[in-house]
């Protein structure tokens, strides 16, 4: 009977040995990403808050600098202003998003001149092309760290349409024409738990509207409960899924039940919602890139489940 238990013992000891051995192989569960270039110290130090960084088919980098209130070209070993500041037509000021169609490095950006939201449509040598004024003023509804981010604040520019996030239309998304026709609004608002107050109603259904090279239509929500949605090409929704992981945890634990407001420069008292998501994006193949604000990003899959969470190690560039 010994023999027999400590044969039985040292069986469960190599199963154990080896599922530690085969988790000690595992990939870690964030994948710390080392950066394989950038632009040079010259040409970076060019630019004072560079939020919108693209590049076209044929290789040409687009550099949009918020707080310079330009958009610049990078050719060869300098950076080119090819828009500059001001509330003229062909100029921008103010300005919040910014969006790239890759194959002919036409670009839009929308910004408040007066505090009225406005998009312009560029060509690539930053040429004004097509603009227009929307008609509500500009509110302050995110606070991400130093910055308030009002008015428009995201746009996507594919297949010759705008899309963008107007919540007070009764959509989380917007298509426009080039010249500011509406086309169409779709996606149902998100219950809140906050109708009775439409300012944090509104504030919570703010998001990025984001094309699918593949085929139909994401909307991540920035702030409350952190959650994206899919819907196919004729705005019927696919799917909705929450964002979760440790990430995000701390900043589900402190959000208020009742959001603090403070006063605006007009005299508006607004709800300032700080945003669980800083940015987002689509791949080529269909993956949706959630870049939360505690830095790290979440990579689904095109039926929404998550596959990659990755790290950008900032420190090891220095």
């Amino acid at each position: 009977m010994n023999v027999v238990a400590s044969a039985f013992r040292r069986k469960i000891g190599l199963a154990i040995l080896a599922i530690l051995l085969i988790g000690a192989g595992q990939a870690p569960r964030i994948q710390v990403l080392q950066s394989t270039g950038g632009l040079p110290a010259h040409i970076a130090g060019t630019f004072r808050e560079p939020i919108g960084f693209q590049q076209t088919d044929a290789g040409q980098y687009f550099v949009f600098d918020r707080r310079a209130h330009a958009v610049y070209t990078i050719a060869g070993d300098a950076a080119r202003k090819i828009v500059d500041i001001g509330a003229e037509p062909g100029r921008v000021l103010d300005p919040t998003a910014f969006d790239l169609d890759p194959s002919d490095g036409s670009f839009v950006v929308s910004d408040a001149p007066l505090r009225r939201p406005r998009i312009q449509l560029f060509t690539a040598e930053g040429a004004r092309l097509a603009g227009f004024t929307l008609q509500d003023r500009e509110k302050p509804r995110l606070l991400l760290e130093s910055m308030v981010l009002n008015g428009i604040g995201s746009i996507q520019y594919a297949g010759g349409r705008l899309f963008i996030n107007q919540p007070e239309t009764g959509g989380l998304i917007s298509e426009l024409e080039l010249y500011g026709t509406p086309v169409r609004t779709f996606g149902q608002l998100r219950p809140t738990g906050h109708e009775f107050d439409s300012n944090v109603h509104l504030a919570l259904n703010s998001g990025l509207p984001l094309a699918d090279p593949t085929g139909g239509y994401y909307f991540v929500c920035w702030a409350g409960v952190p959650v994206f949605r899919k819907y196919d090409a004729a705005g019927t929704l696919q799917f909705e899924r929450n964002i979760q992981g440790p990430e995000i945890d701390q900043y589900l634990k402190t959000m208020p039940a009742r959001w603090p407001a403070r006063r605006t420069e007009d005299g508006d008292v607004l709800p300032l919602v700080p945003p669980a998501v800083r940015t987002a994006a689509v791949d080529r193949e269909g993956r949706l890139w959630i870049v939360l604000t505690s830095s790290v990003t979440y990579v689904y899959d095109r039926g929404g489940d998550k596959i990659r969470s990755e790290y950008e190690d900032l420190l090891s560039k220095r």
